[in-house]
């Protein structure tokens, strides 16, 4: 007989990799994401990019997907897409985010929550010309999350591009760029024995510092 595997209370978990304490805490939460950032490429290298992001439409339904973080600093969070996609046009209507990195080999998550804002057609350029060939011919085809009726039509309109640009040196589309995300909000998540997790949150306030909480578990 098949074990059932619909009925999932019974799997446990216990979060034994380490504890997260005010004092190890560094007053700038950029700089904290920084420190749990750089562990988590030891341990990932290029995974430890992957973030997803949840975004909301006009009628507060919200999306979220896996994205891949490329830069970040005190500005922000930045990322790259077709504006035309559902994370586009949700965007340019309720131009708020989150963003999630999990780490499990660590037990560890972070919350990273603003405004969100396009990056420039200078800096969306010049991050497509670093792209593979593949990559700018697939986001130069693509129109992201609109039906197609097969992969084929996808791989043909490919296949023509590359006969128009044998060198692969495809333009940027307009439609194509990257997001900035402006903090206001982190949450860090260290998982503990007994589900009694750290948790900790920084809220930006208005004259730019960061208020640091406990929050419960």
């Amino acid at each position: 007989m098949s074990q059932d595997t619909s009925d999932l209370r019974s799997l446990r978990r216990e979060y034994e990799v380490g504890d997260l304490n005010r004092d190890d805490l560094n007053t700038d939460p950029v700089q904290q994401f920084a420190i749990w950032f750089e562990q988590a490429l030891a341990e990932y290298a290029d995974e430890a990019t992957a973030m997803t992001l949840a975004t909301a439409d006009a009628e507060g339904m919200p999306s979220a997907r896996i994205v891949l973080l490329k830069q970040y600093d005190s500005k922000g969070f930045t990322w790259f897409t077709d504006y035309r996609s559902e994370k586009g046009q949700q965007l340019a209507i309720n131009p708020q985010a989150e963003l999630l990195f999990y780490w499990p080999a660590q037990s560890r998550q972070i919350r990273v929550r603003g405004q969100v804002q396009k990056l420039s057609a200078i800096e969306g350029q010049a991050y497509f010309s670093q792209r593979p060939a593949g990559s700018r011919l697939s986001a130069a085809v693509s129109c992201q999350s609109q039906p197609i009726a097969s992969r084929e039509l996808l791989e043909a309109a490919i296949e023509e591009l590359k006969q128009q640009h044998p060198d692969g040196n495809v333009a940027c589309p307009p439609t194509w760029g990257g997001y900035l995300l402006k903090p206001q909000r982190f949450e860090f998540w260290q998982g503990r024995p007994s589900r009694l997790h750290d948790r900790f949150s920084y809220r930006l306030q208005d004259d730019g510092s960061w208020v640091i909480e406990r929050l419960q578990p």
